[in-house]
């Protein structure tokens, strides 16, 4: 049992799956790291100013004050912080559409690759060969009927 799960995990790793989910890990993570600059420091500042100076991350509904008249703090302070989900809002729309382009811009490139009439691109070899089966066939299909048709009309 456990050594046909090492050999399962060496199959694994050496199709390069791992290797491929490591690199989106390492992508992933630095990619957040630009989103979140670009969401505090490119897109909430002019939101900022549009309303009136106000900084989303801090914004929040205070549900218990925790400081007395005096500013003596008595109690821990409740509130609910919606500025930071706000901005969270913000960095997931960001990064729903970014992957939505990379997406569709890839699926686009795989079209042109998988389409046998287009020289431009390189076409993979295994749907290179089906194209071909599938010429083979049709042109199969075009000699038995018209073969039929020669033997209805004899």
């Amino acid at each position: 049992m456990k050594f046909k799960l090492f050999k399962e995990f060496k199959e694994f790793a050496v199709k390069g799956n791992m290797i491929d989910i490591a690199i989106g890990v390492i992508i992933g993570a630095a990619f957040n790291k630009v989103v979140d600059v670009l969401v505090k420091e490119v897109f909430f500042p002019p939101l900022s100013l549009l309303t009136g100076g106000v900084n989303f991350e801090n914004n929040r509904i205070i549900l218990r004050k925790g400081i007395n008249e005096d500013g003596v703090p008595i109690v821990e302070e409740i509130a609910i912080g919606y500025g930071k989900f706000i901005e969270a809002g913000v960095d997931f729309l960001i990064i729903g559409m970014t992957v939505f382009l990379v997406v569709k811009f890839m699926n686009s490139l795989r079209k042109k690759a998988d389409d046998p009439k287009n020289e431009a691109e390189v076409t993979p070899k295994e749907i290179e060969l089906l194209h071909n089966m599938n010429v083979l066939m049709e042109r199969q299909v075009e000699l038995l009927e018209d073969l039929k048709a020669k033997n209805d009309k004899d």
